[in-house]
């Protein structure tokens, strides 16, 4: 699932993540493109706090492409 936020500013590219992520079927990736500097390390923050891998990718000289993956659970 692709999500594009650039030319948002926080909060909006976390709220939009975080909904996104809700609706995300499982073994399903979300990737998002973002242009504001912040929201990076909070959708991060956030992600993880819910179970979810993040790799952050610079696309561009003020663009980064995250790419959000449910963690598998392990099972002892």
């Amino acid at each position: 699932m692709l999500l594009d936020v650039r030319g948002e500013t926080c909060p909006y590219p976390m709220q939009k993540v975080m909904d996104a992520l809700e609706t995300l079927p499982k073994g399903e990736e979300l990737e998002v493109l973002l242009d504001h500097p912040p929201a990076i390390e909070t959708i991060k923050w956030l992600a993880a706090r819910r179970g979810f891998a993040v790799e952050v990718e610079t696309i561009g000289s003020s663009e980064w492409r995250l790419r959000l993956r449910r963690r598998e659970e392990v099972v002892a």
